[in-house]
């Protein structure tokens, strides 16, 4: 069935399950006494409730595997009373620096517990062994991570079904943290990989991270040691609070499903608040970059900018893979959404790949980070889906710190658009969606279209899908979110 009333029908069939979708999400959350999250009140950059904003943090952002792992390597190295990790899985042999000397995460960790405590907590595994990683690869993880070695690494198996603990942490001695979208493993991409992200005959990585110092530290680390303690029963050393080493605020936010921890019994959702509150606060730019966007709670609100433009100058840019590991039909459906509310031509959904002398690769995009009107950020290991936002473990941080947002937005950009950054700087930010983003992914894609070679690393992504066969992501949402 096709023409004009099939696609009116798709739409209808789309409208009703985003609506069932919202409905039960909204539903379960009132139940939990959580229903402020989606509806956020106040004009602040902030979550309400606790952990609140610290004063006094350093917040460093770190753009790609080359430039985060040899960091976290290093922090830990430096190590004088405990490591402690969390992850949604770790590989023993992945190596966090190259070169003539690597170093793999099971070999410097297995030093570091010669003399001071390493704890590491990690997802148990999908119990459905068609799913990566299974319980039986995670019990073979552990076992390589920690025979032989005073390692201690738990596996978390209190998931909600069909969920993951998904976050990416590491706090040092209580005084360093670093909140990551990246993984120390090499399953189903080499996390390791520059901004350059030139072209090697294999799958590229694109991701971000944050190091961390000051109090806001405290409160990563005060949620390893609930998780560590619900699982174990042992209460980890508890460092006093960090004394301020910078002048940045800090907020960690979370999502925590209820029901997962005696001390969280009716879970914390301060993620999804803290997105809706900044995106509906935005003016001129929304820019995101994210594994998936198939949350309808968010696309609503995009949507809404769309249609409603609170400045001449409103501009959404959305960089997501080409192919993500799964939810590709999904995000699809929701850009179809968000075309449809596109009247002006506001809104630009691109990818990119691994691109040098004239050959292009995959590159896969596993950042989750967020940058509004160049006064806000949140970067961390949350997708824009309902998994992060309702179900799985994940962490985030935010900061209002405008410098630093638009510098991160800055490097970020002159990556992508292959500018250097002084160009970059010194461009605003309409001018360069308008004149460089939309016009070198659109070129991109049609060159892709004819069979010629790619001459850039953009590509703008197909936005259009039929949506009642491709909202199978919100559709689980009425299935499985607990």
């Amino acid at each position: 069935m096709n023409g004009p009333f099939a696609a009116r029908l798709d739409s209808l069939v789309g409208d009703g399950v985003e609506a069932a979708v919202r409905a039960k999400h909204r539903l379960r959350l009132k139940r939990l006494g959580w229903e402020h999250a989606l509806d956020p009140s106040g004009d602040g950059a902030w979550a309400r409730g606790d952990p609140r904003p610290r004063d006094g943090c350093s917040l460093e952002v770190l753009i790609d595997g080359a430039a985060a792992l040899p960091r976290m390597a290093e922090a830990m190295e430096n190590a004088r009373e405990f490591v402690h990790i969390t992850g949604w899985h770790i590989t023993p042999s992945f190596e966090l620096v190259r070169g003539q000397r690597p170093q793999p995460i099971g070999a410097l960790l297995a030093e570091l517990a010669l003399r001071i405590d390493v704890r590491v907590l990690v997802w148990s595994g999908s119990p459905l062994p068609t799913f990566h990683p299974s319980r039986a690869d995670v019990r073979e993880g552990i076992a390589n991570l920690t025979r032989g070695t005073r390692i201690r690494c738990e596996a978390d198996p209190r998931e909600h079904p069909l969920h993951c603990h998904h976050e990416k942490t590491v706090v040092i001695d209580g005084a360093l943290a670093f909140v990551n979208g990246i993984d120390m493993t090499d399953a189903a991409g080499d996390r390791f990989d520059t901004q350059a992200h030139r072209a090697r005959r294999r799958i590229g990585w694109h991701d971000v991270g944050t190091r961390l110092t000051g109090p806001a530290v405290g409160d990563v680390g005060d949620h390893f040691a609930l998780r560590w303690k619900e699982l174990t029963g042992e209460q980890v050393p508890h460092p006093p609070a960090p004394a301020p080493t910078g002048g940045q605020t800090v907020q960690v936010v979370r999502t925590v499903a209820n029901g997962m921890y005696n001390a969280l019994p009716h879970g914390e959702f301060r993620i999804l608040e803290t997105y809706l509150k900044a995106l509906r606060s935005a003016s001129r730019l929304i820019y995101l970059e994210n594994q998936f966007l198939w949350a309808p709670e968010i696309v609503t609100v995009l949507a809404d900018k769309l249609r409603h433009p609170p400045h001449p100058d409103f501009r959404l840019v959305v960089l997501l893979p080409a192919k993500p590991n799964n939810g590709g039909d999904d995000t699809r459906g929701q850009l179809g959404v968000l075309v449809q509310a596109d009247g002006d031509d506001r809104l630009l959904a691109a990818t990119i790949r691994s691109f040098s002398e004239g050959r292009d690769d995959p590159l896969y995009v596993h950042a989750k980070v967020a940058i509004i009107d160049d006064r806000w950020l949140i970067v961390g290991s949350a997708n824009l889906n309902a998994h992060s936002l309702f179900n799985d473990t994940e962490m985030d941080v935010v900061t209002d710190d405008a410098g630093l947002a638009r510098q991160t937005r800055v490097r970020l950009w002159s990556e992508h658009l292959e500018l250097d950054a002084e160009t970059v700087a010194a461009t605003d930010a309409r001018t360069l969606v308008d004149d460089h983003w939309r016009p070198i992914a659109h070129e991109q894609l049609q060159r892709r279209r004819r069979g010629a070679p790619a001459t850039h690393r953009l590509l703008e992504l197909p936005r259009v899908s039929r949506r009642s066969g491709r909202l199978l992501g919100p559709l689980q949402g009425l299935i499985d979110d607990g």
